[in-house]
């Protein structure tokens, strides 16, 4: 197993917004491809500033890169993407994303069936 850990820092006044952009939008294409989420966070860096992330498990980093060549190659996808990018405004999302995103693939340090992720019987 491999994990991704995928993290944004963005203007507190736009998280309910990416919120939003990522129920309706990014997480149903990655389940609809075999993506497992484990969870997705908010912190309150301070009252301007929130960092987002999300993990995610896959089977290797080949199921990964499988996963995300369908999505974008889905074009159904791609256009709701650019349809919400529309309705945000492409220079109010560069405004409120404060840094690059970040994802990083880690591995765990502890067998799977010792965690919560292990499946119930």
């Amino acid at each position: 197993m491999i994990y991704r850990r995928k993290t944004y820092i963005v203007d507190s006044s736009f998280v309910e917004e990416f919120n939003a952009l990522f129920n309706d939008i990014l997480l149903p294409s990655q389940l609809k491809y075999g993506a497992r989420l484990i969870g997705r966070w908010h912190l309150e860096v301070d009252v301007n500033t929130s960092e987002i992330f999300a993990l995610w498990e896959y089977d290797s980093f080949k199921q990964y890169e499988e996963i995300e060549t369908k999505i974008k190659a889905d074009e159904e996808h791609v256009q709701r993407v650019q349809n919400r990018f529309d309705q945000i405004g492409r220079e109010r999302f560069k405004e409120v994303l404060k840094q690059e995103i970040k994802q990083e693939f880690i591995t765990s340090t502890v067998d799977r069936d010792k965690t919560i992720l292990k499946p119930r019987v």
